[in-house]
């Protein structure tokens, strides 16, 4: 049987292989979000306005809920648009 290294692709294996996905909040050390800051808070949110699952954005369960909090607090003092028609 031939081994690994024996087989050759036609294309590289590695293409089209997701990066697995990480918590940004884990891996450079944030321990407080802070809603006054709407630039940071938009990359959580989809052009629509509405919030990135965590199956998206990678964040752990702890600073998913967090963000949410958040963006909702952001909204509450209009720094952050409800509903928007092509936010980004």
């Amino acid at each position: 049987m031939a081994s690994r290294d024996d087989i050759k692709f036609l294309s590289n294996p590695n293409i089209g292989k997701e990066r697995k996905k990480y918590c940004r909040f884990k891996k450079y050390g944030i321990k407080h979000i802070d809603y006054k800051d709407p630039d940071f808070l938009l990359q959580f949110i989809n052009p629509q306005g509405k919030i990135l699952p965590r199956r998206i954005t990678g964040n752990s369960l702890k600073y998913q809920r967090k963000m949410s909090t958040a963006i909702k607090r952001a909204r509450h003092l209009a720094l952050l648009p409800f509903v928007t028609d092509q936010l980004k």
